[in-house]
């Protein structure tokens, strides 16, 4: 009798799993598509991978070769949900055959992102714009590096823009690099219709889209489509400097302190309300990174694995790290977004909650010409700050992020040493 109970229950459980098997079944893994982000169309790929036996749905933004993956997901019927966790924001969509469409809403976002997508049943990731082939004879390349003529609000006359080629087909790579960091990869081709390069990225931190027009003087003209009344000139580095134009900006030289012959001070609690200040004893005579950031500002997201690496690396040896968030205030309320940072990267160090990014200034008032984020004051034993950096190279600048490391590293042996 307990067997035969056994068996029905069995089969009526199998009985229970079997629509969301074949849900997991039906349901395409590569969708490709759009996002309509004020009133331009941002090329959009997701991959989905559901499991049968839960119902739960893993779903990945693809930008070339960088992933954003959703930290949890669900697919109930036809409707899917994903949350992404690290910037507070969710895709709510309904698949109808080889069709997706939803929105995509969270933190810092003024109004939601409707998605369009369809199955691509070739499953290999790519972009999404007009498959015209650039004509080498007509437009020449552009890859390489680039310099942009700004005025920035961080007080720049520049930035640099680089080039490269990306997986074949005409397709390209660019990244604009800032004073207070980079766009991440900005994947495109040439567009024969619009005579242009057309390139962007699409993430959960949100949507970036440029257009490079080559010029008849060989410079190009930068248009930030979200933003069309941004725009700007690009040059190669070696004209701008025969027209003896300002270059970008070095990362050290962005910000100082007022007075480099007083400590670094700094106090705040962390995501338990205990107080931790500069004065700590548990600081007293160590090398210390003051890591300035917010868990909203993706650059922050790029710096977080090395800072990492660095405290598992150095801090045996005397090395601490502090890092100072400043959040919104919805977040100061209830900082899921901030401890879902923590918890994505394996942060070991302490993270404190400053305040808003309005308070940067208040709460850190010996720093001079402080308004990038992420920045970074290393401090040596002695409690003073020997080197600031402002921003962060992520890897996405390729070789701008490869130098970026080694020089911290090198910064972090001589103030140990």
């Amino acid at each position: 009798m307990k067997m035969l109970c056994s068996n029905a229950a069995l089969m009526f459980g199998i009985a229970l799993l079997a629509p969301l098997a074949a849900t997991a079944q039906r349901t395409p893994r590569h969708w490709i598509g759009t996002a309509t982000v004020l009133g331009q169309q941002v090329p959009v790929q997701l991959d989905l991978s559901a499991a049968a036996a839960s119902g739960s749905v893993t779903g990945t933004w693809i930008n070339g070769d960088e992933r954003s993956p959703s930290t949890n997901g669900s697919l109930t019927g036809s409707h899917v949900t994903l949350h992404f966790a690290s910037f507070a924001r969710t895709l709510q969509a309904d698949i109808h055959g080889n069709t997706l469409t939803g929105v995509f809403n969270g933190a810092r976002m003024l109004k939601p992102f409707p998605v369009s997508l369809h199955a691509d049943r070739d499953g290999k990731p790519r972009t999404t714009f007009a498959r015209a082939a650039r004509v080498e004879g007509k437009t020449g390349t552009i890859n390489g590096d680039w310099e942009m003529q700004v005025k920035s609000d961080k007080g720049e006359d520049a930035w640099t823009l680089r080039v490269a080629p990306f997986g074949g087909n005409g397709e390209i790579k660019a990244v604009v690099l800032r004073i207070d960091g980079d766009t991440g990869g900005l994947y495109g081709r040439f567009d024969e219709a619009a005579g242009e390069y057309r390139v962007g990225r699409f993430s959960d931190a949100g949507a970036t889209f440029y257009a490079l027009r080559p010029q008849a003087d060989g410079s190009l003209r930068v248009t930030n489509l979200l933003h069309p009344e941004q725009v700007w000139p690009a040059r190669r580095t070696s004209v701008a400097r025969d027209q003896k134009l300002a270059p970008p900006t070095l990362a050290t030289e962005q910000t100082t302190v007022i007075n480099p012959n007083e400590p670094l001070r700094w106090t705040g609690p962390n995501l338990v309300g205990e107080t931790l200040s500069s004065t700590d004893p548990s600081l007293k005579g160590k090398v210390v990174i003051v890591a300035i950031g917010g868990s909203w500002c993706p650059n922050c997201h790029d710096e977080a694995p090395l800072l990492v690496e660095l405290y598992n690396r150095y801090h045996a040896r005397g090395l601490e790290i502090v890092d100072l968030s400043f959040e919104e205030d919805d977040q100061l309320k209830n900082p899921e977004r901030l401890r879902a940072f923590v918890t994505q990267y394996h942060i070991p160090y302490p993270v404190l909650v400053m305040g808003t990014p309005d308070d940067l200034n208040t709460k850190l008032p010996q720093g001079k010409n402080l308004n990038c984020w992420p920045t970074s004051f290393f401090v040596g034993r002695d409690g003073l700050v020997k080197e600031t950096h402002a921003g962060f190279s992520g890897p996405a600048t390729g070789a701008a992020y490869t130098q970026l490391r080694a020089d911290t590293i090198a910064l972090i042996e001589r103030l140990l040493g």
